[in-house]
């Protein structure tokens, strides 16, 4: 399979019909679930999506140590590459690494401006036009509605598509939004949870725009092989 093949038949892009044509720039998107449920691998799979498209990708992770991010990029390149028969799968590789950058903060002594001043620097270099940010592992107790107004701002300022992960506690998805979310909905476009059900991670859409909804993405997330796909 070519790259153009690969994009045009990823399960990414019922993902982006169903959310009216996709998120959009100047707009945030939420992966929410309950720990260690998939949220990591949503958000490199839409990444590693975007890094095919030719554009350019900066991960946000709140952890010491970046390597297993790079990890997660590398095993689902690899099972993409794989399961399509890729051709030139290692020349696409060497060529898309060069359009992603993974930076690490430590949310509990770094403000949110310092965030910001960071991520600037590169939005500045005219060698490296960002087109989406993932946030991964933003711990949205510890955030104010304002943190949010700014990165909301941030993503208006830059044309940017901005993806976060969110952590729910149990029983979060009894509730229409999830408690830990509610101060933040109004400047969330999109809001997807992923719960465990029949051996996979099924993706529902809560919010798109400006409808709270409850609707069946029917894509799920095979935790094996830790990629989107359309369900059968």
């Amino acid at each position: 399979m070519i790259k153009n093949e690969l994009i045009n038949k990823s399960p990414l892009r019922i993902l982006e019909q169903s959310i009216r044509g996709g998120m959009g720039k100047g707009n945030i998107g939420v992966i929410a679930s309950c720990k260690g449920v998939g949220k990591t691998a949503c958000l490199v799979h839409i990444a590693t999506d975007r890094l095919f498209q030719g554009r350019h990708v900066i991960h946000v992770t709140f952890c010491s140590d970046t390597r297993h991010i790079v990890s997660w990029y590398e095993d689902i390149f690899s099972e993409l590459a794989r399961r399509t028969n890729l051709t030139d799968a290692m020349d696409i590789h060497d060529d898309i690494i060069k359009n992603r950058v993974i930076m690490n903060f430590k949310q509990d002594s770094t403000h949110i401006d310092g965030i910001k001043k960071n991520i600037r620097l590169f939005l500045e270099n005219d060698n490296f036009c960002v087109d989406t940010l993932v946030i991964d592992g933003y711990n949205f107790n510890k955030a104010t509605p304002e943190d949010f107004k700014d990165f909301r701002r941030l993503a208006q300022e830059n044309n940017l598509e901005l993806w976060f992960s969110a952590s729910l506690n149990e029983g979060a998805k009894e509730q229409k939004i999830p408690e830990v979310l509610a101060p933040f909905i109004e400047d969330i476009a999109i809001l997807i949870f992923l719960e465990p059900k029949g051996g996979f991670i099924r993706l529902t859409l809560i919010k798109d725009h400006d409808a709270i909804l409850n609707s069946d993405l029917h894509l799920k997330l095979d935790p094996q092989i830790l990629l989107i796909a359309e369900e059968n």
